[in-house]
């Protein structure tokens, strides 16, 4: 059953989406740290980067180099086997870090002060925290019912044939 597929492609945002709410979990532990020790960078915001794995215009291709074949005057592309559809979906390629400026706070009496008298404290901003999560939350969930459609649509084709 080719739409089982889409059970792959499923799989593969929830896992992402799982990934984004822990990095920013993780943010927000680390949300007003300074830096340990004069010279050290405190930490950094940490972003995850998500990307196909298969990108749309390869799954074209694929479909455009089968046979294309005519019903009632419309020309249709032959899907060819099913594994060309295999491994599309989502991945997080990479865990970056956030390039906004650290908070220079004045404070000459800290043991982590530069020689300006300077500490400096994370990038972590904890509204685009919280507006991040709520986004990856929301994904997560639509993802989820998609999930739960795909389930549905399969439980229903195994009662009619019988299963």
């Amino acid at each position: 059953m080719a739409f089982l597929n889409s059970l792959n492609i499923v799989e593969s945002a929830l896992s992402v989406q799982r990934l984004r709410m822990d990095i920013i979990a993780e943010n927000i532990a680390h949300q007003g740290t300074t830096n340990a020790a004069a010279g050290e960078d405190p930490y950094r915001r940490q972003l995850v980067v998500v990307a196909d794995k298969k990108s749309f215009s390869d799954v074209l291709g694929e479909f455009q180099n089968g046979k294309s074949y005519h019903v009632r005057g419309t020309y249709y592309l032959s899907r060819g086997p099913v594994s060309e559809t295999r491994g599309t979906g989502v991945a997080a390629t990479a865990i970056t870090g956030d390039g906004t400026p650290f908070t220079p706070i004045y404070d000459p009496t800290h043991p982590a002060a530069d020689e300006d008298g300077y500490i400096y404290q994370t990038n972590v901003d904890n509204t685009k925290e919280q507006i991040d999560l709520i986004a990856a939350q929301q994904a997560y969930e639509a993802n989820n019912a998609a999930l739960e459609a795909v389930k549905g649509m399969y439980n229903k084709a195994m009662s009619l044939t019988g299963r």
